[in-house]
């Protein structure tokens, strides 16, 4: 892959939502893409979402959650809708932020659906919003539908950090390339890997691949299988600056988590 056929990727996009009678006007945003050499200051823990989106987790796992992500200095927790409103309230007055996931975990959603559950989520508490985009619309080429969706939660939400999760295990590396380029276009913040739900998880070879895609201005998160101290710096290395993990505690202790995320 080189940029020749990265930029000629681009073009084809463009066209075809030009084609489809969308006008590509990126909202202005703040840069995301600050990676882990630029920073060599920052802790592991600060480069981590405290994920935690088991079905099954009862408000005393998210306080656990809220008491770890304070205590390690987290970037943020990740939490179901549900619970964005608790976690909000245990976190107030620290620097963790409060994320939550939208259209989760099929993406299948639609548009209206995701737009309200991100505009809910926010009136909740949430800081930032990871949104599953509409993967059989990607698969399928249908670049329209997958742009216009990231771009009306990226409406929805303005200012906040949005990020868009491709779920690559079950995408090809042309398909990681092209809802690269469109989360992109459509003015999110970042672009991420995995739902923990699909097919795989976060590789060193994706996340390299995506950081080509988007550039240095913009945010990589890794999410799925990261589970240990030598994983999580082997995908800051490879280009990513966040990380989604339910081992953040185990990860930066040196030691291997277990759970499944």
């Amino acid at each position: 892959m080189d940029q020749k056929w990265l930029d000629e990727q681009k073009e084809q996009i463009s066209l075809a939502l030009a084609q489809q009678g969308i006008r590509l006007v990126v909202p202005a945003r703040p840069s995301r893409g600050q990676g882990a050499a630029a920073d060599q200051e920052r802790t592991l823990a600060s480069y981590i979402d405290h994920t935690l989106l088991k079905p099954t987790a009862s408000k005393q796992d998210i306080e656990k959650l809220c008491r770890e992500a304070r205590q390690y200095g987290f970037a943020s927790v990740c939490v179901h809708p549900v619970h964005v409103a608790a976690a909000a309230r245990m976190l107030r007055g620290s620097e963790v932020k409060v994320c939550t996931v939208v259209g989760f975990p099929l993406g299948a959603n639609t548009t209206l659906t995701k737009v309200l559950e991100a505009r809910d989520a926010v009136a909740a508490g949430a800081e930032e919003v990871d949104m599953v985009l509409n993967i059989g619309a990607l698969v399928e080429g249908d670049y329209a539908q997958v742009y216009s969706d990231i771009r009306a939660v990226r409406d929805a939400v303005p200012g906040l950090v949005l990020k868009v999760i491709l779920e690559t295990g079950y995408l090809t590396k042309e398909q990681i390339v092209k809802g690269c380029i469109l989360t992109k276009m459509a003015g999110a913040d970042f672009v991420k890997t995995s739902t923990g739900f699909g097919p795989g998880g976060a590789t060193v070879e994706d996340i390299k691949l995506m950081r080509r895609v988007v550039g240095d201005d913009f945010g990589v998160k890794a999410s799925g299988g990261v589970r240990d101290y030598e994983t999580a710096v082997a995908m800051l290395e490879a280009g990513a600056n966040r990380i989604g993990a339910s081992a953040g505690v185990a990860i930066v202790q040196g030691l291997r988590g277990e759970t499944g995320y």
